[in-house]
């Protein structure tokens, strides 16, 4: 049973949803969205700074006391046409200081002004500018939300393709990996999910890529080979028509014999974590990815001291 919050908030935002002009008008509706997410303050004591990484632009999130602490290589979310680091970047903030690792978010181009493959050459150039640099890809993890996931995993199979290292660890929140809309869920959870309509996300898609390229594996990756990628951690919405995006994905990958945690959260929506603050669910999940890269990168957990309010 969904919190009386998570209540109250899903249906304020189906309501903004189905409002927008996502797919129709991309760039009002970017516009739209950077005005009202750039708003929202960071987590207590953590620090941002920005810096530009290979020719890329990219903000920096340190939680206090983890300036040397491994890396979150976080892929912002927004189907390829909005979004940026100041709109993730109070999401990522309390990720970052859940896990006690700092984030970098590179502001990689956008569609339609950049389609296809742009994004996944501005994530690549920034991830080898930062290994380049002296950071050891194993004290990485990389991570996204919604198209950012999508983007988070074509990267890894690029740089597995190339024969590259990989990061140590990976988690998707909500990942984008089928933009065909083949999976069920996108028919057995039309009428479940508050935000998207299957109908109009071939428009969405077609502001990123051509037709002809929506079933290709480093467009839609529901339909790459997973094998040798990281250990995994999948969280979800049940009430999505991207669920099974998740549920295919995490098959591959045990089919290819990885390590996949797929999380799926009863009646909740796209990115449900972007309201952290706001909704316990979202604190509940931010809490299981940064015990997740605990784990995986043996990260004692850091007891930050919050000034006392005057």
């Amino acid at each position: 049973m969904p919190s009386i919050r998570a209540f109250i908030i899903r249906q304020i935002s189906k309501q903004v949803m189905r409002r927008s002009k996502i797919a129709s008008n991309p760039l009002a509706a970017r516009r739209d969205f950077h005005k009202r997410m750039t708003k929202l303050p960071l987590a207590r004591c953590v620090h941002s700074a920005r810096e530009n990484v290979g020719g890329i632009e990219c903000e920096w999130l340190t939680p206090q006391g983890c300036d040397d602490a491994p890396v979150i290589f976080f892929l912002h979310g927004g189907a390829y046409i909005m979004g940026s680091p100041a709109t993730h970047r109070r999401l990522v903030s309390y990720i970052a200081k859940a896990a006690g690792m700092r984030a970098v978010l590179p502001d990689y181009r956008l569609a339609p002004e950049h389609r296809y493959p742009s994004q996944l050459e501005d994530s690549l150039q920034v991830w080898r500018t930062l290994v380049k640099g002296g950071i050891d890809p194993a004290n990485i993890a990389i991570g996204g939300d919604s198209a950012g996931g999508n983007l988070s995993v074509v990267t890894m199979l690029a740089l597995r393709d190339a024969g590259d290292p990989l990061p140590a660890a990976c988690f998707l929140l909500s990942p984008w990996l089928d933009l065909a809309g083949d999976g069920e869920s996108h028919h057995t959870r039309s009428t479940y999910d508050p935000w998207f309509r299957p109908e109009k996300m071939p428009q969405l898609v077609a502001n990123f890529c051509d037709e002809s390229d929506v079933r290709k594996p480093m467009v839609s990756p529901v339909h790459a080979d997973a094998s040798g990628l990281p250990p995994t951690l999948i969280q979800v919405g049940d009430h999505e028509i991207l669920l099974s995006d998740s549920t295919e994905f995490a098959d591959n990958i045990k089919a290819a014999g990885g390590r996949v945690d797929l999380h799926i959260w009863p009646a909740m929506w796209h990115v449900f974590q972007y309201f952290i603050g706001h909704m316990p669910e979202s604190r509940k999940a931010i809490d299981d990815i940064g015990r997740f890269l605990r784990s995986e990168f043996a990260i004692d957990r850091i007891d930050i001291k919050e000034p006392q309010a005057a």
